[in-house]
């Protein structure tokens, strides 16, 4: 297939909320020609629209020669099976965060990519929001000068009937909190800061009845010593997302991500050489999300290039070690 003249042919695994918000983010370089899910009747929606085909196999999604990228966008206890099973049919892949419910999970992942020369990028559609895409560019002007330490929070308040739902079942999720909003965190980290040799931490469950955590708490360091101090928790109860980047010469506040987090703002706090109060900078995005268009796009860009996706396996990987030796720690057994 030669990519540059043709669109790319999508087929979406997991016809549920995210993979709905994929197949409308897809653009003008793809179309959607297939869509499968246990659900029949959900396929048959997504795919409805598009005049896409529609399976509740997912397996013959990938049989089809027509399908050239395939989403994932299952529960965590499928993400690695179907991503492996895509890769060795020559499929590129956009697996969603956190690709599998540990770090082993992904190992023969990362193995069969490398032999089958395909792309697998990981859903870190956090990094393609406008407030953090503009924070990147200012960190790598220097203007904030060399970076000392990162506070981040991401909470949400959960619903009745939280505890009861699949991410309450560590065999379908691999964990609570800490694996599902703590990879935006960890990964939004090490894509400022760079790779952790040191981890300290804490997962709990302090209000939900189950039996995985609703709180995890991180220090991460970096071989220079700089810290990412994190916590996700799904004891908000006020949706929240917050992460300051402090560098030498000013800090960076990022707040919300649009919708019931609030109003996606970045405000750049320049340290002046007096000191005291800082010349303050602020942009304020109160247009729609277009963080998952914006992934889409460079992810056909990194096939079309054949260059290796900025968030890939890798990085999935990174963040799921981490949160594993949290759980350890903390007396979590959520192996499957």
């Amino acid at each position: 297939m030669n990519t540059n003249e043709k669109k790319f042919g999508i087929g979406i695994i997991g016809c549920g909320l995210i993979g709905g918000k994929r197949a409308k983010a897809l653009g003008h370089d793809a179309t959607l020609v297939a869509c499968a899910d246990h659900d029949l009747k959900r396929a048959e929606n997504l795919a409805r629209g598009a005049g896409a085909r529609a399976f509740a196999d997912w397996h013959e999604l990938l049989d089809l020669p027509e399908v050239d990228i395939v989403v994932v966008a299952t529960l965590h206890d499928s993400l690695a099976a179907i991503t492996l099973a895509a890769v060795q049919a020559g499929k590129h892949v956009l697996v969603e965060k956190p690709a599998a419910r540990s770090a082993a999970e992904l190992e023969p992942v990362i193995t069969a990519a490398k032999k089958q020369g395909v792309k697998v990028h990981v859903g870190f559609n956090h990094r393609y929001h406008r407030a953090l895409q503009k924070a990147k560019k200012i960190v790598e002007s220097g203007e904030l000068g060399e970076l000392m330490f990162i506070r981040a929070r991401y909470g949400h308040g959960a619903r009745v009937g939280y505890d009861k739902e699949w991410r309450a079942d560590p065999a379908l999720s691999g964990g609570g909190e800490l694996i599902d909003q703590g990879p935006h965190l960890i990964d939004l980290s090490r894509w400022f800061l760079g790779d952790f040799n040191e981890v300290q931490g804490f997962a709990h469950t302090y209000y939900w009845d189950m039996p995985v955590d609703d709180n995890g708490f991180m220090i991460l360091k970096t071989p220079k010593q700089q810290v990412a101090f994190l916590h996700a928790s799904c004891t908000e109860w006020k949706n929240l997302f917050s992460m300051e980047i402090y560098g030498k010469d000013g800090k960076l506040d990022i707040s919300g991500l649009g919708g019931s987090y609030g109003l996606e703002r970045l405000t750049f706090y320049k340290m002046l050489p007096e000191m005291g109060p800082p010349e303050t900078s602020a942009w304020e995005y109160p247009m729609g999300d277009d963080s998952w268009a914006v992934e889409m796009a460079e992810f056909y860009q990194d096939i079309r290039l054949n260059r290796a996706p900025s968030a890939g396996l890798n990085d999935a990987y990174e963040a799921l070690k981490v949160v594993q030796k949290i759980y350890t720690e903390s007396g979590y057994d959520h192996s499957a």
